[in-house]
């Protein structure tokens, strides 16, 4: 089992993360902050604010107790990107096609883009939105399947597991490939 300290690194590399701010002043004394983390292979006893015993965690744990927590979540499947499909769609991964596998970095779908995802939902109703961390429901070519046109405002990541990745470093579209790997992009 990872460390404390490991496991708390660990989730923020690939957690989803997702915040919404209020676009205008007014709006923000009446729309709350909204944060959804997402990670994968994190048990419900796994922090400390849901009693593990030597965890600690104590960010997570101040935003629990400041927040809204929820104890009983069901995840539609045990793999990374219909899990995401379904979280962010709010329906079951196989109405937007993916099932039963993950994407991978050779990978040329995506989430579809007629899927409407929380991200368009709150941007309609005046909130700013990001994601941090892994994404993992495609790239496609040009980068079409990306969180910044699923309705995403910002998006810092990875585009699917970190073991996935042919590059060194891979928080692209912004960071060319170190080692050539990408066809037609260069350091």
């Amino acid at each position: 089992m990872a460390q404390p300290s490991m496991l708390a690194a660990m989730l923020l590399l690939v957690a989803l993360l997702v915040y919404a701010e209020a676009n205008d002043e007014s709006a923000a004394a009446t729309k709350p902050n909204i944060v959804l983390l997402f990670a994968d292979d994190l048990g419900y006893g796994d922090l400390g604010c849901y009693g593990h015993p030597t965890s600690q965690s104590p960010n997570l744990d101040q935003m629990a107790e400041e927040g809204l927590r929820f104890t009983q979540f069901y995840s539609a499947s045990p793999v990374c990107s219909p899990s995401r499909a379904a979280l962010l769609t709010g329906r079951y991964q196989t109405r937007s096609g993916i099932w039963p596998g993950v994407f991978g970095s050779e990978s040329v779908g995506g989430l579809p883009h007629n899927e409407t995802t929380i991200a368009e939902g709150l941007k309609e109703v005046g909130y700013t939105t990001a994601i941090v961390g892994k994404w993992h429901l495609g790239v496609g070519e040009n980068n079409t399947y990306l969180p910044i046109n699923q309705g995403f405002d910002h998006y810092l990541g990875i585009p699917f597991s970190h073991d996935m990745c042919p590059c060194f470093i891979c928080f692209f579209p912004n960071q060319s490939c170190f080692d050539h790997c990408r066809v037609g992009e260069s350091p």
